[in-house]
């Protein structure tokens, strides 16, 4: 199914129906399959003793890589590590799965929401700290840590360019601001990614932005027309393939520049 047709099974008369159009449909917006040959994955163990004791992550690496290569680190939204967010890893690098302390991304987005419901945000910041710790100094990496997340881990991203001086470079996609008082703490280069409907995210930016300047952080943000919250989910009806696209082309670009170099 294409986006349009997507939306237009919504208009069904059935609850069943309507509830099918919104569900994320991962098979369709998968970009680069489990078992492709070009990459090679595996699922590791980060200790993370000021967290939950340890959270899981997969890493995923070209198949055919020589020398070290830059890493990034992928934060999901609020349903844990999901096909969506495997997806996107395996573009990428590395994807720690917080609900690892209750069991794992369930297989069913609406018991991972209730799953998630359940973590202590607290633990959960210092389980995603452990991560960008350890995949700064992964095997076959080049000592450059990047950051992107989606939503909630929009939020973790800006939380780590706060906590974790290993981030050079961080893609928050719509997610909430790092808090005030820790701005000047931020050394990592920011772009900041918000969709043009999305207030709950959108009324913190005068504030962040102000901190931003007033602390000399180098930052840019993009703010994509008639997008909603989410766009860049290829999963759900809310994606925007034209906004995705700029919007992951200036990510990957950024982080070719500055993790590189």
């Amino acid at each position: 199914l294409d986006k349009s047709s997507r939306f237009a099974a919504a208009s069904g008369t059935t609850a069943a129906g309507l509830l099918a159009a919104l569900s994320p449909d991962f098979a369709h917006g998968q970009k680069v399959p489990p078992g492709d040959a070009r990459i090679k994955t595996e699922r590791v163990e980060i200790p993370a003793t000021a967290g939950h004791g340890k959270i899981n992550a997969l890493v995923a690496r070209p198949a055919s890589a020589s020398g070290a290569l830059p890493v990034v680190l992928v934060i999901h939204e609020n349903r844990g590590l999901n096909p969506h967010i495997e997806d996107i890893a395996r573009r990428l690098a590395v994807a720690p799965d917080l609900l690892t302390s209750v069991g794992g991304y369930p297989g069913d987005e609406d018991k991972a929401r209730e799953a998630f419901a359940k973590i202590d945000q607290a633990k959960a910041r210092e389980d995603f700290v452990a991560a960008a710790a350890f995949a700064s100094k992964i095997s076959g990496g080049n000592g450059k840590l990047g950051a992107v997340g989606f939503c909630y881990g929009g939020g973790i991203v800006n939380y780590l360019a706060t906590r974790s001086p290993e981030l050079i470079a961080g893609v928050p996609f719509y997610g909430a601001a790092a808090p005030t008082a820790d701005v000047p703490k931020i050394k990592a280069e920011l772009m900041i990614v918000f969709a043009e409907n999305d207030e709950r995210i959108n009324t913190m930016w005068p504030a962040y932005e102000a901190a931003l300047k007033a602390a000399g952080v180098k930052y840019t943000a993009f703010n994509y027309a008639g997008t909603q919250h989410g766009f860049n989910n290829d999963t759900t009806p809310r994606y925007d393939e034209k906004s995705a696209g700029l919007a992951w082309g200036r990510t990957v670009a950024l982080f070719n520049r500055a993790l590189r170099a």
